[in-house]
């Protein structure tokens, strides 16, 4: 942990310019609260210029999740994606853990999942730029490692203000030794409800497949305008995951696909999508593909998608 720290020495910001940035953490500028605390918005003062954050402030009390701050603030400090939150900095000072990222102005995907606004092309590039994130993440050779995320879910991926996604929540994230990538890599079933790779508690671990589950949730969930878990429906469509797999089997897809967004799909777009949305959720993880080849059939729907509207705007 002290060498840790020591690497990271670079990144460390003041309390006073947190507090300055976030008017004292007035409770006006809380922006969200998550199992580890409240998140502040702000602006601090970085080279002369003001930049907008987003300040993640760790509960005090007995200082848990401590070992997952200095996870977060370390795997931010060595990925690189325009698809992958910023870190600006942390402060370590005064009993007080805080990790400071580039605020996005759209705030996390979850927010706009299930409205109008957030058209089918948006809702393309999304999923696009999450997908090219993660391969980035699984893939990159001049790491030598790969990266599991963990917990790819509509929370942890943010919109900037052109609703460009920042995938972020790397709190929970791990290293993989590239030539074991493939193998199972030993860990607790940690992951949030309705996106976990089920077969997590089979295994005892996680691999890049897990990732690739958690990913289609998020797919299914732009396709369906809802959220993956809804509490009080009937016990049959309260998970995403089911709902989804029984209707593209049985064919009768727009049964659960948001109107909206069915009025203005192409059907090879539709088709390509919901084939690598249905791919990825399969339960065994050896019949799940790899990232690079969703980002194929993702590319391949939105090129459908583009060249439909492009023909129907003609008209």
């Amino acid at each position: 942990m002290a060498s840790t720290i020591r690497e990271l020495g670079h990144l460390q910001i003041p309390l006073e310019d947190v507090r300055e940035a976030t008017n004292n953490f007035d409770n006006s500028n809380i922006i969200g609260e998550g199992e580890f605390g409240k998140v502040y918005r702000g602006r601090l003062l970085r080279s002369g210029k003001l930049v907008k954050i987003a300040a993640r402030r760790l509960k005090r009390k007995d200082q848990q999740g401590v070992i997952e701050f200095w996870r977060e603030i370390s795997m931010l400090s060595i990925l690189n994606h325009q698809n992958i939150v910023s870190v600006i900095g942390f402060c370590d000072e005064q009993n007080e853990k805080i990790i400071i990222n580039q605020r996005c102005a759209k705030g996390s995907l979850l927010m706009h999942i299930s409205k109008d606004r957030l058209t089918w092309i948006q809702r393309f590039g999304i999923c696009v730029g999450v997908a090219r994130a993660l391969s980035y993440m699984h893939y990159d050779d001049e790491r030598g490692y790969a990266v599991i995320h963990r917990n790819v879910n509509s929370s942890t991926i943010l919109l900037d203000k052109n609703f460009v996604p920042r995938l972020s929540g790397f709190e929970y994230s791990v290293k993989h030794v590239v030539d074991q990538k493939e193998e199972v890599l030993l860990s607790n079933a940690i992951g949030t409800r309705g996106y976990m790779d089920p077969e997590m508690t089979k295994t005892g671990g996680v691999t890049l497949k897990s990732d690739i589950y958690s990913f289609g949730i998020v797919l299914w969930e732009m396709l369906c305008g809802r959220k993956t878990f809804i509490p009080d429906e009937d016990e049959d469509e309260r998970f995403l995951a089911s709902l989804a797999r029984s209707h593209y089997e049985n064919r009768t897809l727009k049964d659960i696909i948001h109107p909206d967004l069915w009025n203005h799909m192409s059907h090879y777009s539709l088709t390509s999508f919901s084939d690598a949305a249905y791919s990825c959720i399969k339960n065994e993880r050896v019949h799940r593909p790899d990232m690079n080849s969703i980002i194929h059939l993702l590319e391949k729907a939105l090129e459908f998608q583009v060249s439909f509207d492009n023909l129907h705007s003609s008209y």
